[in-house]
């Protein structure tokens, strides 16, 4: 994966109010895509021990999410998360932690400069393989 990620500009929005509805803790969900275009989020319930600094979905969520993807004719692009008092950019712990290596992988800063072009929303995009994180622009539609 590389080059850039289409994405709703509603799906963007979406996970942002997420992230700043739990300002002190990592939000998390999976996304999903038709046609090459993220086009739904799905939140979920992060049961981290340490919500403040991961995140985790229970597996039970994750099946339940992952067959909601598979029964509403969409495919799983990725996974999004917030980091509420650090940068969005992967920590140590994301990359080790990043065991879907086809997935994009979207992280929210709830407290961004949402005039910063840059980083349109707060919301930064990676692909990250083997360890290797590639940040990958973001194609609002």
């Amino acid at each position: 994966m590389s080059g850039a990620i289409r994405v709703r500009e509603e799906i963007l929005a979406a996970i942002c109010e997420h992230a700043r509805e739990t300002p002190r803790k990592e939000c998390c969900g999976l996304l999903a895509s038709r046609d090459a275009v993220i086009t739904r989020a799905f939140p979920a319930t992060n049961v981290a021990r340490d919500t403040a600094a991961s995140y985790e979905i229970a597996p039970e969520e994750l099946f339940r999410l992952m067959r909601a993807i598979r029964a509403t004719g969409l495919k799983f692009a990725g996974i999004y998360h917030s980091h509420p008092s650090g940068s969005n950019e992967p920590s140590a712990r994301d990359v080790a932690q990043a065991f879907y290596p086809d997935a994009v992988y979207f992280i929210v800063s709830p407290h961004a400069d949402l005039s910063d072009s840059a980083q349109p929303h707060g919301v930064r995009a990676f692909s990250i393989r083997a360890e290797k994180v590639e940040e990958l622009q973001l194609e609002i539609l």
